[in-house]
C-alpha cells in the first residue's frame, strides 16, 4: 500500500504511443520484443503478435521514442511510430505511408513472397519426391538432377526459416524454425557429403526399398525431405500470414462513418466546410437524411435523430432545442441547426475507435500450440542427437562415418513434416465448410477461444430482435382494428418519421388531405372526411386505452395514440420484434455449456420481455458503448472466458475485448471487422453453428498436431539405434501427411442446425 502513492506522479507523466513492429513470425517473436521493451526504464509495453503492433507508455524524461524503435531493431525487427486514430481522423487525406498502412503493406508483402516461395518450391519439390521414391524412375546421374532442384529450395526458400533461426539464436531461444532449419540443413550438408565423398554420387545409384539402411554409410541422399519439410512448412506459414489481424479495417471503417463536410453559418451565409475545419462554437445545418457533423446542442428546429450508431436501437430520439446530438448519427426528418461541442479526438466517435483499439491492443495473443512444444521438443532433439554420435563414438566400433549417419538421421526424422500440414489444412477445410454455412472464421487465434468461453453476451436489437420497427399490437374502441389501423397509416403515410413509416408499412391506407405536423407532438390530417390525430396522448386517456399504452411502454414498445374527430379511438404499438429462431439459439448456446446475458443500450423493461421471450435469464441495460466494453471486462476480471455476439458500431470495442467476437452479417462493417466470427446468414443459431464446427476445428487441428509428431517420436530412437532408412522415413512423412489432408478432409461433413 505505501508504493502506490509513490507510483501515481510518475505514471502521470507517462506518454502513451503505438509503434508498428515487422519481422515477426511466431508469438515467441511478440514475447522477446515485449521483454526488450520492459527492460528499459521508464517503459511499459504490451506487443501484439496478431494485429503487429506495440502498445507503449513511456516516461519522456527517461526514453525517447526514438530509443524504443533502436530497441526493437537491436532484437532483430523493424519499429516505426503510428499515427494515433485522433491524428488520422482530423486529416482528409492521411499519409500513404500512415502507422496502420506500413503494417498492412509489409503484411501484404510477405504473403505475396511466401505465396512465390510456395509455388515455386513445389514447382521443384514434385520431381524430386517422384525421383527419390520411386527407383524406376531414376535414371543415370538423377541424384545430381535432384541435387540442382532442391539447393534453390533449401537457400532461398528456406531463408524465412533460417532466418528466423538465426535471430531466435542469437537470444538463446528456440522455435520449430529453429528444428525446421537445424534438419533440413542436416539433411542438405550429409547429402553433399554423400554425393561428393561418399559413394552417393557414383553414376547408376540407386535408393531402393529396404527396411534396413544400407551397410554402405554413404550412399544414401535426403534430399526429398529438404524438399517437403520446406514447400510444407512454406504453405503453411502463407496461411498464417494471410490470417493475420484485422483491428486496422475496424478502426477505418469506423472513422469513415463520420460526416465528411458541414454546411455551416458565418457572417449570417451558408458555407460547406470539411469536418476537420469546424470550431467550437460554430453552427452548422444538418437536413433530413444527412449525418451530424460532429457532437453539438441543438439551437433550432426539432427532429428524430437515429442514433442506433451510439446506442444500437432502432427506435429514433426525438430532439429540439437544447438537446445533446452525437456526430456520425443520422438526422431522419426535420431540420437542424447544432452548435459545435467537441472537436477532433475529443468526439464520440474518436472516442468509441479509441475503445476498439485500446481493446485490440489488450487482447492478449493466444500462445501457439507448436510454439509451445518447440520449447521442450527442439533442445531435446538436439541432446538426442549429441548424444547419439557420442554413444556410437564410445561404444561401438563402426566408425565415425555410422556414428554421424545416426545423429544426422535423428534430426532429419524429428523434423516434423506434416506440421506444416496440421494446421492449416484443417483451417482451410474448417473455414471452407463454415464459408459454404455462411459462417467466416477469421484465423486459427479464434478457434481456441471458442473452447474456452463460458459466458456468452448479446446484443438486443439486430441480434436478438430483427432490429426493424412493425406495429405489433393494436386496440381499439368505437372503430374496428383494421380500420384503426387504416386511418393512422393513411395519415402516417406523409410523415418522414421512422415510427410513422412503420405504421404506414402496416397496411393498405388511402390518402390523406390538409396534412400537418405539430414537432414533438404528432401529425394530422383528413381521411374519408373524418379528422384523424396521430401520435402522444393530448389528454388523460380513458381506461380503456390507458392500459394497453402502459403495457406497450412496459414491454419497451412505443405506443400512440389515434384520435378521431376528437375522441381518443385507438392504440397502435410498435416495436422491435423479436426474431422466431432467437429462443431455440439460446437454447442451443446452453446446450454448448454458455451462459447467455442480453446486453443493451435499450430500456431495462424492453430488455427484460425480450429476455423473458427468448429464455435469458441476465439482462444489463441502458448502458453505452464504453459501458458494453467495461461490462465484457468485468465479466473476465471475474474469470469467465466471454463471447459476443453484436451487429452495431456501438458494439465494435466491446467485440474486440471480449475473448471471442460474433458479429452478424446483416450489421455494419466495422462490426464485422472488429469480430473474429461473421455471421452472414443473420441467423442467432448460426452462432451456436460457428462454435460448434470452431471447436471440431479445433479438435481436428489437435489430432493433427499429435501425427506431425507421433510418428517423428517414434522413429528417434529407431535413428539413434542406427537403423533408420531414409527410403523408411519418407514414407512415414508421406503417411503422416496424407493422414493430416484425410483428417482435416472429415470437416466437409459438418452439418448446420441453421439451415
Amino acid at each position: 500500500m505505501a508504493q502506490t502513492p509513490a507510483k501515481i506522479p510518475a505514471a502521470l507523466n507517462f506518454i502513451d504511443v503505438d509503434l508498428g513492429v515487422t519481422g515477426m513470425t511466431c508469438t515467441s517473436c511478440s514475447a522477446r520484443v515485449e521483454r526488450k521493451l520492459n527492460k528499459l526504464d521508464g517503459v511499459e509495453a504490451t506487443v501484439n503478435y496478431a494485429t503487429e503492433s506495440a502498445q507503449v507508455s513511456y516516461d519522456p524524461s527517461k526514453v525517447s521514442p526514438e530509443q524504443l524503435i533502436k530497441t526493437v531493431e537491436d532484437t532483430g525487427y523493424g519499429a516505426f511510430t503510428m499515427a494515433s486514430a485522433a491524428a488520422e481522423s482530423e486529416e482528409d487525406n492521411a499519409p500513404a505511408d500512415s502507422g496502420q498502412s506500413r503494417i498492412d503493406a509489409a503484411r501484404d508483402h510477405e504473403a505475396a513472397d511466401l505465396k512465390h516461395r510456395v509455388i515455386v518450391s513445389a514447382l521443384l519439390s514434385v520431381p524430386v519426391v517422384l525421383v527419390s521414391m520411386i527407383p524406376a524412375l531414376q535414371f543415370n546421374n538423377w541424384q545430381w538432377a535432384v541435387l540442382t532442384l532442391v539447393t534453390p529450395i533449401f537457400f532461398w526458400g528456406g531463408s524465412p526459416f533460417h532466418k528466423a533461426t538465426w535471430a531466435n539464436l542469437k537470444h538463446g531461444s528456440f522455435t520449430m524454425d529453429t528444428l525446421v532449419s537445424l534438419g533440413t540443413s542436416a539433411a542438405y550438408l550429409w547429402s553433399l557429403w554423400a554425393l561428393f565423398i561418399g559413394n552417393a554420387g557414383h553414376p547408376g545409384m540407386k535408393m531402393e526399398m529396404h527396411l534396413l539402411p544400407s551397410t554402405s554409410t554413404m550412399d544414401e541422399i535426403y534430399l526429398e525431405t529438404v524438399a517437403v519439410v520446406i514447400t510444407f512448412l512454406l504453405l503453411g506459414r502463407w496461411f498464417e500470414t494471410k490470417a493475420k489481424g484485422q483491428s486496422s479495417e475496424a478502426l477505418r471503417k469506423l472513422l469513415d462513418m463520420g460526416a465528411k463536410d458541414a454546411v455551416v453559418l458565418r457572417d449570417g451565409a451558408e458555407v460547406r466546410v470539411p469536418v476537420n475545419q469546424l470550431k467550437l462554437g460554430d453552427v452548422f445545418i444538418t437536413r433530413p437524411g444527412e449525418k451530424i457533423a460532429t457532437d453539438g446542442e441543438v439551437v433550432e428546429g426539432s427532429s428524430a435523430v437515429d442514433e442506433s450508431m451510439l446506442t444500437g436501437e432502432s427506435i429514433p430520439v426525438e430532439v429540439t432545442k437544447g438537446s445533446k446530438v452525437t456526430g456520425a448519427t443520422l438526422n431522419t426528418s426535420g431540420r437542424l441547426m447544432v452548435k459545435v461541442t467537441r472537436i477532433g479526438a475529443d468526439t464520440t466517435l474518436s472516442q468509441m475507435a479509441k475503445l476498439v483499439t485500446d481493446a485490440q491492443s489488450k487482447k492478449a495473443p493466444v500462445q501457439r500450440l507448436v510454439d509451445q512444444i518447440s520449447q521442450v521438443f527442439v533442445p531435446v532433439v538436439i541432446v538426442i542427437a549429441i548424444a547419439t554420435l557420442i554413444a556410437h563414438l564410445v561404444f561401438t566400433d563402426a566408425g565415425l562415418a555410422p556414428a554421424f549417419t545416426a545423429a544426422v538421421a535423428v534430426l532429419i526424422i524429428a523434423c516434423p513434416c506434416a506440421l506444416g500440414l496440421a494446421t492449416p489444412t484443417a483451417l482451410l477445410v474448417g473455414t471452407g465448410r463454415g464459408a459454404q454455412l455462411g459462417l467466416l472464421i477469421k484465423g486459427p487465434e479464434i478457434l481456441e477461444s471458442t473452447k474456452k468461453v463460458d459466458t456468452i453476451v448479446l446484443d438486443k436489437t439486430g441480434t436478438v430482435t430483427t432490429g426493424t420497427m412493425s406495429v405489433t399490437d393494436v386496440t381499439a374502441i368505437n372503430y374496428s382494428e383494421t380500420e384503426i389501423l387504416e386511418f393512422a397509416a393513411a395519415v402516417e403515410s406523409a410523415s418522414e418519421h421512422p415510427i410513422a413509416q412503420a405504421i404506414a408499412k402496416a397496411t393498405d391506407h388511402e390518402q390523406v388531405t390538409d396534412f400537418q405536423n405539430t414537432a414533438g407532438q404528432g401529425v394530422t390530417g383528413v381521411v374519408r372526411g373524418h379528422e384523424v390525430r396521430v401520435g402522444r396522448p393530448s389528454s388523460t386517456l380513458i381506461d380503456a386505452l390507458l392500459h394497453p399504452f402502459q403495457h406497450a411502454q412496459k414491454i419497451g414498445g412505443t405506443p400512440v395514440v389515434v384520435t378521431i374527430d376528437g375522441v381518443d379511438s385507438g392504440i397502435i404499438t410498435v416495436r422491435d420484434t423479436v426474431k422466431d429462431t432467437s429462443a431455440e439459439a439460446i437454447r442451443g448456446l446452453k446446450e454448448l455449456g454458455l451462459t447467455p446475458i442480453l446486453l443493451t443500450g435499450d430500456n431495462e423493461g424492453a430488455a427484460k420481455s425480450v429476455a423473458a421471450e427468448v429464455g435469458i435469464d441476465q439482462v444489463i441495460a441502458n448502458v453505452l458503448p464504453h459501458e458494453k466494453v467495461q461490462n465484457v471486462e468485468a465479466l473476465q476480471a471475474q474469470g469467465k472466458n466471454v463471447a459476443m455476439v453484436g451487429d452495431g458500431v456501438n458494439d465494435a470495442a466491446a467485440l474486440a475485448q471480449a475473448d471471442l467476437g460474433l458479429a452478424m452479417g446483416a450489421g455494419t462493417d466495422v462490426a464485422i471487422e472488429a469480430s473474429d466470427i461473421t455471421l452472414m446468414n443473420n441467423d442467432l443459431r448460426s452462432a451456436v453453428d460457428a462454435i460448434r464446427l470452431s471447436r471440431k476445428t479445433l479438435g481436428t487441428i489437435k489430432g493433427n498436431l499429435f501425427w506431425a509428431f507421433a510418428y517423428n517420436v517414434a522413429l528417434i530412437p529407431v535413428a539413434a539405434i542406427g537403423l533408420l532408412n531414409p527410403m523408411l522415413a519418407g514414407i512415414a512423412m508421406a503417411f503422416s501427411s496424407v493422414f493430416v489432408v484425410s483428417n482435416s478432409l472429415r470437416l466437409r461433413g459438418f452439418k448446420a442446425r441453421s439451415n
